[in-house]
This record gives C-alpha cells, structure tokens and sequence, in this order.
C-alpha cells in the first residue's frame, strides 16, 4: 500500500523537488504552503507522515504540531535553519520523530521517511502475546503501539515508545546515548547526543502526567539512561 506524506513547507521550490523526489519512490504526496493551509487539509483526510517547515507565514511548523497532537500522533519530521535549534529541541519535546537541517540531501531525507515509516509497521506473523512487553506497571504492546502505565494509556511517538521499549528489555542496565540512538533511529542514521536527551524529557513528562510519581526512567550523568529495576 502506497504511504502517504504531507510536505508543508513556504518554499515553492522545495515543494516542487522534494514532492516530485518522494512520488519517484513511490509516495503519495500532498503539498501545503503554510500551516494553516495544511491543518486544514489534513482535518480532511489522514496521511502516514509530515514533514513540517519550521518557519512558515500565518502558523509555523510549531504551532501546527501543536495543533494536530490534539488529535493524532502521526510522524513528523521538521525542516529546520541551521540557526534553528532551539526550535529543533522544543519541536522534539512536543512529539516530532525527526529533524533534518537545510540545505539537505533529498536522499538522506528519504532515507529518514522510511527508516520512521518502517518504525510504525509490526512484524508480520508474530503472536500478539508475544509481543506485549510487562514490566511491572508498564506495558508495552509493539502490535498495537500501545503504551499503559498503571493501566493508564501514555501517548507515545514512534520514537519514543522504542526508547521506552529499549529501556525497559533489561531493566537496571545502562543504555549510552549512541545506543538509545541505535534502537530508536537505526545504525546509519545519525542524530545528536542532544536528541535523545529532548525525547526523555518529553517521555518523563507524559508519564508523569498519569502519574506525578513516576521516576523509572533514570539518568546517570555522564555513562547514559537506564529503566530502574524493581
């Protein structure tokens, strides 16, 4: 089945390269202008991922993640400035999977659609049990991607329920950052050390606000993260 993208940017010509880019791989793309534009759009109809400019007229990149977390978790990669990082990180803690910094590569970003894409599919022919990882009070169900914490549902990306997942496989071992970065991202992607710190600050707040105790994810300065053992 051909994935759907929503490419969202301000810039004609990157609309017009990079969507006749992903159609030659075999995507279906939709173009929008601005974030207005697009969060209109796409109230109408569902996509598999976005690619957002950050800096766009009438809603920015931002603001219209903000407005379609209320209700989707769908990926979402930033175009992003090479002055902009501090958009990079708070994009990041307000749930993107990704970034990539222009000018780039039209194949590298392809290469980071498919590599998120394939983090949303399940293995085919594999027992759901199976699947289901128990950890105390956290589930982890990679069939359903579906995150409960004290029978409570957390709304997890793609990326951070495979950091929580990675955590979680042998609790009180510690993880590096360059590991995390492995299990969320894949081997030949590569993403700054910073990255991941921005997803487990975003994951320990949405623990936390189901619940305010919430302290598994631990932190050990300098080495990396760990998932405490109990």
């Amino acid at each position: 089945m051909t994935d759907t993208i929503a490419l969202v940017d301000d810039d004609r010509n990157i609309l017009t390269s990079v969507s006749m880019a992903l159609e030659a791989e075999g995507f279906r793309v939709l173009t929008f202008a601005d974030g207005a534009e697009a969060l209109a759009g796409l109230s109408r109809q569902t996509v598999d991922l976005a690619i957002l400019d950050i800096k766009m007229p009438r809603m920015d990149g931002l603001e219209l993640l903000g407005q379609l977390r209320q209700t989707s978790d769908m990926p979402v990669i930033f175009l992003t400035s090479k002055d902009d990082e501090l958009d990079e990180m708070l994009g990041l803690r307000m749930g993107a999977d990704d970034y990539i910094t222009k000018p780039f590569s039209q194949r590298l970003l392809i290469e980071r659609i498919r590599a998120v894409l394939r983090r949303r599919v399940p293995s085919a022919g594999t027992d759901n049990e199976a699947d289901v990882m128990r950890r105390g009070d956290l589930v982890l169900d990679e069939v359903r991607h579906l995150c409960t914490w004290r029978n409570l549902e957390v709304n997890l990306t793609v990326t951070e329920f495979l950091l929580v997942q990675a955590l979680a496989r042998r609790p009180g071992h510690v993880k590096s950052r360059d590991q995390l970065i492995d299990a969320a991202y894949g081997e030949h992607i590569y993403v700054d050390d910073r990255t991941i710190d921005s997803h487990i600050k975003r994951l320990r707040k949405k623990f936390k606000d189901v619940d305010t105790d919430f302290a598994q994810i631990e932190t050990l300065y300098g080495v990396g993260y760990r998932y405490r053992a109990t």
